[in-house]
């Protein structure tokens, strides 16, 4: 991970407040529904600027004649490698450039739910960004994190293995075991920095503060300020005395024992595999030493030996299962892991200041 990091094109991803907030707007507005859309700015002294950002179209899936016709998200996750919306992009950009804006196609941006974002479609659409250019990230807002006040804003990208084994299409153990790749060299993460203009933070600065109702004494020297300094105003809340589960780190819990569940249906699809393999193999063995006896005793009676490769024709070996959805699977694990380790951290402090109260006497 930090290797990737050190030999990336860009180290920071430094993203202007204006476009989290068209971000934040259009990923609210369509949940629980994916929306995705195209960012732009420039790269800059190891930093990628993101200055301004335009949602794709969405698509009307009553008229649309497919096997996602009732799947809008579905058709949303797709839409950054749709042909009409590549066009869209492109036209978009051509009119940001007619008005001296920064028009250089730095990524797309998509929402999320609870970190449930590693997935073939994700995948896809990143490559299809990164094979034309490889200055580009994915922006992940989680709306369901973000809705309880903290801003969940996160940057990725592809790592130059993974994206070579995605090239081939070759997810086979024998491949995984050459390139060493592992789940957890599919994505690298960069740090995500907000940015304001100086016009607007000139303008935070000039804003004048609520005046106080009672008048305050003033102090009379410097003396009564070291020895009484300012005190600022509590802000009480009972929130943080509230001793029960948080939801959300119930529901992580609950998509994360889905996805260990799809892991064990992969690694059960594997073990079946391995099982038909070493049946056939069985009987190709038991074939080939069967075909040499004979070929011995037509040898010793001066005929002419029978071929040893006909078993290729004979016996048809299973094909191995790809091992690209197990591996999304393991990354998307990890992702659930992290999240619960966030979580019950003031949970786990809640409950040990009071256990004394819950444990029987």
């Amino acid at each position: 991970m930090a290797d990737s990091i050190k030999d990336a094109p860009f180290k920071t991803v430094q993203v202007e407040a204006l476009v989290v907030m068209k971000i934040v707007k259009h990923c609210s507005n369509s949940f629980p529904t994916t929306a995705t859309g195209s960012i732009v700015g420039m790269d800059k002294d190891g930093v990628l600027e993101i200055t301004n950002t335009f949602p794709f179209p969405t698509v009307d899936v009553a008229n649309v004649d497919s096997g996602h016709q009732n799947d809008a998200s579905a058709l949303a996750a797709a839409a950054p490698r749709a042909k009409a919306n590549i066009v869209y992009q492109n036209e978009m950009i051509r009119h940001l450039k007619e008005v001296n804006v920064d028009a250089n196609n730095v990524g797309w941006y998509t929402s999320a739910t609870m970190g449930n974002f590693v997935n073939p479609s994700f995948v896809e659409n990143q490559y299809h960004y990164q094979r034309e250019n490889d200055r580009t990230v994915a922006l992940v807002h989680d709306v369901s994190r973000s809705s309880q006040g903290a801003l969940s804003l996160r940057a990725f990208k592809l790592t130059q293995n993974f994206i070579t084994a995605f090239k081939e299409g070759k997810f086979t153990t024998e491949s995984l075991q050459k390139s060493k790749l592992t789940f957890k060299d599919i994505l690298v993460e960069y740090p995500v920095r907000i940015h304001n203009s100086h016009l607007l933070t000139s303008y935070l600065h000039q804003l004048p503060s609520a005046p106080t109702d009672e008048e305050l004494p003033m102090p009379t020297s410097l003396s009564d300020l070291q020895r009484d300094p300012v005190k600022m105003p509590l802000y009480p809340s009972t929130d943080i005395l509230e001793l029960s589960i948080d939801p959300f780190l119930e529901k992580t819990c609950d998509l994360l024992l889905d996805s260990i569940e799809s892991h064990y249906t992969e690694l059960n699809n594997h073990q079946y595999y391995q099982r038909q393999l070493a049946r056939e193999q069985t009987k190709i063995t038991a074939w080939q030493t069967k075909r040499k006896a004979e070929n011995a005793a037509r040898v010793a009676a001066k005929q002419q030996p029978l071929p040893e490769d006909e078993w290729q024709r004979i016996f048809k070996l299973p094909q191995e299962p790809s091992r690209f959805e197990g591996m999304l699977n393991a990354k998307q694990v990890e992702q659930y892991s992290k999240q619960i380790d966030g979580f019950t951290a003031n949970v786990s402090a809640k409950m040990f200041a009071v256990r004394g109260n819950l444990l029987p006497e």
